[in-house]
């Protein structure tokens, strides 16, 4: 499959076509950055100097010519672009036919209300919402292999749905609300220049309380009530979340270990048990490591991943594997294949 990447030059973009360059049916045939970027023209390794003698070629300007070599070129379009601007791109490569992995929030969302609620911008194509197949690998799979657009989930809801979906399914919450207390890495901000995100600047601190774009997102995808309080931290990457659960009156350890093998199959999944997780332990890995306590009818349950491959890029080559009828760890390297 051929690729192109549209944003080549942000964090998940560079982790993107590293994956994609090292993957053995792939081939990464463009890397296109906004005709106003100041990195047109340079070529990746020159921003990421880790890439040497990984990726090749330059990062062009997305401008007309590159829409008609696009066109005749490539196979699938990964956007790993601002939301609103995926909104607009989207559509133009779904209408030459081409898949498209949206790595933005821009289509995972239900309505029009929801982004000028949560994005802060109206929605040029809400008929596209419900096509949009969200790309949470471990409980999609189906729906992703024949996707033509796939909204690749954002980085917070994947740890958090990944935790939480397997006791919703068995069926273990209560109605009460799911707290998720969440901290990733600065790399989570993108690589733009930002005050509140430069190194000197940076100190553990939550923001977005209450009304946070994921909120919304973890609540669709779970159908349960969840307050959602992210926060950021003074390191470059990886999420843990803490999530306080009430589960029903008896359930057992037992029963919790149990609904969590429905996991247990995933590559990628790391199911800790009672051991506690931490950002070290999945710092630049494609893994999900989960673990979990039960105190009476208190459970909490911690998830850590990295925010730039599990909780972006990884998890979208994922999809990608998917649609090539691969197995959906294909191409991550030190992976147990088995």
């Amino acid at each position: 499959m051929n690729i192109v990447i549209v944003g080549a030059s942000g964090y998940s973009g560079a982790e993107l076509a590293k994956l994609i360059s090292l993957h053995n049916s792939l081939k990464l045939v463009g890397m296109y950055v906004s005709e106003n970027s100041l990195d047109k023209g340079k070529s990746l390794a020159s921003l990421y100097p880790e890439l040497n003698g990984i990726v090749a070629g330059e990062l062009a300007p997305l401008n007309s010519e590159a829409f008609s070599v696009i066109e005749q070129n490539a196979d699938a379009i990964c956007l790993c672009t601002e939301h609103s601007v995926s909104v607009e791109l989207a559509p133009q490569f779904l209408a030459m036919g081409k898949k498209v992995f949206d790595l933005s929030g821009g289509f995972r969302l239900s309505s029009n209300d929801d982004y000028e609620t949560y994005y802060g911008f109206k929605h040029t194509s809400p008929e596209l919402l419900e096509q949009a197949v969200y790309g949470l690998v471990e409980w999609q799979k189906d729906q992703i292999k024949n996707a033509q657009l796939v909204a690749v989930p954002g980085c917070y809801p994947t740890a958090a749905l990944n935790a939480l979906k397997p006791l919703k399914q068995a069926g273990l919450l209560t109605d009460d609300t799911v707290i998720i207390n969440a901290v990733s890495g600065v790399t989570g901000a993108g690589r733009k220049a930002n005050v509140a995100t430069h190194f000197c600047e940076v100190s553990l601190k939550p923001y977005g309380l209450f009304n946070h774009r994921h909120g919304p997102e973890i609540e669709k995808y779970l159908d349960h009530k969840v307050l959602f309080t992210p926060h950021l931290g003074n390191f470059k990457r990886g999420i843990l979340e803490t999530i306080y659960v009430k589960v029903k009156p008896g359930t057992t350890a037992k029963q919790i270990a149990e609904s969590y093998q429905v996991l247990a199959d995933e590559t990628l999944i790391r199911l800790l048990g009672d051991a506690i997780p931490s950002i070290k332990g999945v710092e630049s890995t494609p893994f999900v490591d989960i673990g979990w306590q039960l105190q009476g009818e208190q459970l909490i349950v911690i998830s850590a991943i990295d925010n730039l491959l599990k909780g972006a890029s990884g998890q979208a080559l994922q999809c990608i594997n998917l649609t090539l009828g691969l197995p959906a760890h294909s191409g991550f390297q030190g992976v147990n294949h088995g």
